[in-house]
């Protein structure tokens, strides 16, 4: 920033210095009689000083931010700073019209005086209230870089917790239904441990090449694992159905979106009761609003919508988190649930082709 303030700012002055030759001209442009050299010579002597000094203002203000000084206290400085500052330039150009008007009247030099000095007051006025501007800009600016940076980091955190927190999650249960299945149906075993290890090696390869896109198709396997696994110890009481439209298949989502919705519905509507329930996961292309539109659904008890907003849950918060890093306003996650009505999350993504 340093370095660009200062090309800036002289660009700034170059429309003021016209300006001051033709302000010098009044008298001359009334009656035709323009003298250009003298002008400029007047401009120059009035801006010539004002211009190096003003620029001081900038490692001033940026002083008073780093000294974290109150309002208050900043004004008092500015207000010494803008006095000087105008004692100094006023001081120069009387020097300059006495040298160089020695016919003059006393009356109109001390005139002359006090207006410039009025317009070094509302120049240092000005130049300290921009830098100050800019320099709030640029704070706000770095703020903004270091929160989205931030709530990337977190994002990629709470993946790689959801990562983790995926396989001790299953492994006690899944491996005690494999023991369990080995001593009345090895062939059902050995499929259940195929799945379970093409899980792993979904979680591990999304891991290992640091991609965090992968195809609709890939993920909804994925699922299919999931659940295969879960219907190891849940039984006939996990009813899925699958709703998919084919052309959806092979656009790209974040990995490990639908996963933990499914889980979500699992653990609250599965896992308490002994009653059989319905899982539904449907998902479909919407060529009106160019998305995936992905729902996950089940007839289980439902909750309070506020009470979803304020549990400690990672899975659903960090879906929501992702599509809204990863999308802004393009990318939406919408609950719908109410006590005994039962749970259901709509995803929306951007359509992304593998």
């Amino acid at each position: 920033m340093r370095r660009r303030i200062w090309p800036l700012y002289l660009a700034a002055w170059l429309p003021v210095f016209p300006f001051y030759v033709l302000a010098t001209q009044g008298e001359g442009l009334y009656t035709g009689n323009i003298r250009i050299g003298e002008g400029m010579l007047a401009a120059a002597c009035c801006l010539g000083p004002a211009i190096p000094l003003l620029f001081l203002v900038w490692p001033l203000t940026g002083y008073l931010k780093r000294a974290n000084c109150s309002t208050v206290a900043s004004a008092a400085i500015h207000i010494g700073s803008a006095i000087c500052f105008t004692v100094l330039c006023g001081s120069l150009m009387y020097v300059f019209i006495f040298y160089h008007n020695l016919n003059t009247r006393k009356s109109d030099m001390v005139q002359a005086v006090i207006w410039q000095s009025w317009m070094y007051f509302l120049m240092y006025a000005v130049t300290a209230g921009i830098f100050h501007a800019i320099r709030a800009i640029e704070t706000t600016r770095l703020q903004s870089i270091a929160i989205s940076q931030a709530e990337t980091l977190l994002a990629k955190s709470e993946l790689t917790a959801l990562r983790n927190k995926l396989n001790p999650h299953f492994l006690f249960n899944t491996l005690h239904s494999i023991i369990a299945l080995t001593r009345k149906e090895s062939s059902a075993a050995e499929a259940a441990l195929l799945k379970f290890s093409d899980m792993l090696r979904y979680i591990l390869d999304t891991e290992k090449s640091g991609e965090s896109m992968v195809t609709l198709d890939e993920e909804l396997k994925f699922v299919g694992d999931y659940l295969a696994l879960e219907s190891l110890r849940l039984g006939t009481r996990l009813n899925v159905e699958w709703n998919i439209d084919e052309a959806a298949r092979y656009h790209l989502v974040p990995a490990l979106t639908v996963q933990p919705l499914v889980e979500n519905s699992i653990k609250h509507a599965f896992n308490p009761h002994s009653r059989p329930g319905k899982l539904v996961i449907s998902a479909r292309v919407n060529n009106a609003t160019d998305t995936i539109d992905i729902a996950v659904s089940d007839d289980g008890p439902g909750c309070n919508p506020q009470l979803m907003q304020d549990s400690s849950g990672l899975g659903v918060k960090t879906v929501a988190r992702r599509l809204k890093l990863e999308y802004g306003q393009r990318g939406n996650l919408d609950i719908k649930t109410a006590p005994d009505a039962g749970f259901a999350i709509y995803l929306s993504i951007p359509l992304e082709t593998a």
